[in-house]
Parts: C-alpha cells; structure tokens; sequence
C-alpha cells in the first residue's frame, strides 16, 4: 500500500519550525511532535510515544549524519498520515554513534501499521546527498525549506 505523503516541497506552514530551541533530543523529539500537531496530523502526545521507542531502542531514528526522523506506530493519536520537518537553533546529542549531533528532525505520523518501514526507507533516499541537512539547518524560511526539500526528492513520495 502506498503511503499518501504529500510532496516533501508542499509541506505545509505549520509542518515547518525554524530555529527551534530544543536543549536536549526529548526536547527536539517534542519539537516535531509540536508541528505535527499543529499540521492536524497528530496530537501533541505523539510526542510521547516517539520518546519511548527512543528510549527502549536507543536512538535508531538517527539516520543520517545531523538528521533524526522521529515516529511512532498509528494510534488514537494519529489523525492522518502526514510528514513535518524541524531545524533547531543548536543541534542535539541523541547518543548516536556516529551522526550525532542532530540539527534536523523529520516527524513522522503513520495511520496504518506497515506504512511507516516503507515512508522511512523512501525518506532515507531524500538524504542520501550528505549536503542536504546543513543546507536545511541553515535555512531561513519555509520557502527555502521547501525548495531544497523539492530539489533533494525530485518527485512526489505518494
């Protein structure tokens, strides 16, 4: 089943938190969770779940030098699958290995169990240029978000 994204360069405003100030990864976890709600694609205390899987797994959404997609599996929290993306003002320490710190964090909200592997492994492509999250951690507007997000998929995720 495909996943209904929408296009990584049509995120919408409030999927979108510039500069966020995060001072520990709970913190940035919270961020994304904060503009999925504010998207209408989950409620705030998804936020809780993606930090407990943080937390029992280790920080395996760290995918990517500077980049961590956080997610959860669907539940009553999740009102439609949707993407949201967060630069923060100081990069984080999710106590990766080798990408830390994290500048960026993808939220991820999923409303059926199997779609969330294949959204993730469709997202992870968008960041295989290693030039795309510090150009994304220094953006500063929506529309120079969208724009490097749009060059860096070069087609819909749907």
């Amino acid at each position: 089943m495909s996943f209904p994204l929408p296009s990584l360069d049509q995120l919408p405003d409030p999927a979108i938190a510039l500069k966020a100030t995060a001072t520990d990864w709970r913190s940035a976890v919270r961020a994304a969770a904060s503009a999925l709600s504010a998207a209408g694609y989950a409620e705030e205390a998804y936020g809780d779940r993606m930090i407990a899987l943080v937390e029992e797994y280790g920080p395996y959404i760290v995918i990517a030098p500077g980049l961590a997609m956080a997610h959860a599996r669907p539940g009553p929290d999740v009102h439609a699958p949707g993407l949201a993306l967060v630069t923060l003002e100081s990069p984080v320490s999710f106590g990766h290995a080798y990408n830390d710190p994290v500048s960026v964090v993808i939220g991820l909200a999923a409303t059926e169990a199997d779609q969330h592997v294949a959204s993730i492994a469709a997202l992870a492509n968008v960041f295989n240029d290693e030039t795309i999250v510090p150009a994304l951690a220094a953006a500063n507007s929506r529309d120079e978000i969208r724009a490097l997000l749009g060059a860096a998929a070069g087609a819909d995720l749907s």
